[in-house]
């Protein structure tokens, strides 16, 4: 099980302290990652399980990227501020929070970090993960963690449609309304495709931040132009569009995976 880091010392006693967790998790039975007051969502059952180790009522908790339901998580990192809480052992809480609710979810990691720590606000990148099937057939020891699409998809066509989303665009063509003020501006580092072999293929996609269903849209409108019935050249038109509507179809959750999170 995890320990603090030897780049994450615990700060000095009597300080400002934050518990930084990184947790995995298989979001096919939670309505995604936000807490709800009506339905399952992973951060309730995790504030449940930390309320119940810390002995504390009440916290709040910040999270790295809040996750629609279905999609999944490798490399989720969740913040927590410890106020009055003392004598934290990160080792105990991690095992003790993952025996509550693994194996759906899973505390990889744990921290006590610095106060002016925050998972959402100090994350510098994160990084994303798409799998899909693509065979006649379905896979079922996959199919909670991919999208199936049966029709052929030209590899060299998918990796040529990649190449525009890097840099820095307005990704407005790809992204959900989210709320007022809100940007769409993003700096893409890594936009590639990989195949893994029998028909498995994986869509990377590293940013300085992502916009309310981004990636699920970025490899919806890659699925047309790997079917051919979008020319790799348009893509870049699609992004200078900045317009919902001349995206494709959006990939369905179960693909995605938040893989990991820098700082």
């Amino acid at each position: 099980m995890s320990q603090l880091s030897l780049d994450e010392p615990s700060p000095a006693p009597g300080g400002s302290r934050v518990l930084k967790l990184t947790v995995a998790y298989d979001g096919t039975d939670f309505h995604g990652f936000a807490a709800q007051p009506t339905t399952r969502t992973v951060e309730g059952v995790l504030r449940d399980a930390l309320a119940r180790v810390l002995r504390v009522d009440e916290l709040s908790l910040s999270c790295a990227g809040r996750t629609d339901a279905g999609v999944h998580a490798w490399g989720q990192v969740v913040s927590l501020p410890l106020g009055g809480v003392t004598d934290v052992d990160p080792v105990r809480v991690a095992r003790a929070v993952t025996r509550q609710l693994a194996p759906e979810v899973v505390v990889r990691d744990a921290a006590v970090v610095g106060g002016d720590f925050d998972a959402r606000h100090s994350a510098r990148w994160r990084a994303y993960r798409y799998t899909v099937v693509n065979r006649p057939a379905p896979d079922p020891f996959l199919a909670r963690t991919a999208w199936w699409v049966p029709e052929h998809l030209d590899l060299t066509l998918l990796r040529l449609g990649a190449d525009p989303f890097l840099g820095e665009h307005d990704f407005a063509t790809f992204c959900r309304k989210g709320p007022s003020g809100s940007t769409t501006v993003c700096r893409v580092q890594e936009s590639c495709w990989h195949d893994l072999g029998d028909g498995v293929l994986r869509y990377d996609i590293t940013a300085s931040a992502f916009c309310w269903q981004m990636v699920r849209s970025i490899v919806g409108t890659l699925i047309e132009v790997g079917m051919g019935k979008v020319r790799p050249g348009d893509v870049l038109q699609l992004l200078r569009a900045r317009d919902r509507n001349a995206a494709g179809r959006v990939g369905a959750p179960q693909g995605l995976c938040l893989w990991e999170v820098g700082y």
